[in-house]
């Protein structure tokens, strides 16, 4: 699924025009974007947790060489389901 097919979802559903359905949905990732970025949890109830971690450099090696090589630390984003979306998913809807 891609945005496109959510706001045409969302123009479906809703009856809201597709510029309307557009501006929500680009409203709605700009916020989660933007809580992400500033380090905090993206709880949606029903749905799941989206979690920024912090990895710390850790001493890693090159595939090619062989050489020991220093990995940077980063942040990496994990999505964790909720417990109702996972029996969704496990029911079949």
């Amino acid at each position: 699924m891609t945005k496109a097919d959510i706001v045409e979802r969302i123009y479906e559903r809703v009856g809201f025009s597709k510029k309307e359905a557009a501006d929500v949905v680009e409203s709605i990732f700009e916020v989660v974007k933007a809580r992400l970025e500033a380090g905090e949890k993206v709880k949606i109830s029903g749905f799941g947790n989206f979690v920024i971690n912090e990895k710390r450099p850790r001493k890693g090696r090159n595939p090619q060489t062989g050489d020991e090589i220093i990995i940077t630390g980063r942040r990496v984003l994990t999505f964790k389901p909720s417990q109702v979306l996972k029996r969704t998913i496990n029911m079949g809807g």
